[in-house]
């Protein structure tokens, strides 16, 4: 038996302009399939978990 994996929501477009990275202040670029949100200024990944972004330094992935 194959597990299906979920489609990601996509985060609205207007949404991720506004959404900044709370370390930099710096844009955002959505990874769907990693379901994170990459601030490539800070050099961290934050999570997306069940459609929402998680926008806390300490529960980024460092790059």
């Amino acid at each position: 038996m194959t597990e299906t994996i979920p489609k990601q929501a996509k985060i609205d477009p207007k949404m991720l302009g506004i959404l900044v990275c709370p370390k930099t202040r710096g844009p955002l670029i959505h990874d769907t399939e990693a379901r994170e949100l990459i601030s490539k200024k800070a050099k961290l990944a934050y999570p997306i978990r069940d459609g929402v972004p998680i926008l806390l330094v300490n529960e980024a992935r460092k790059l």
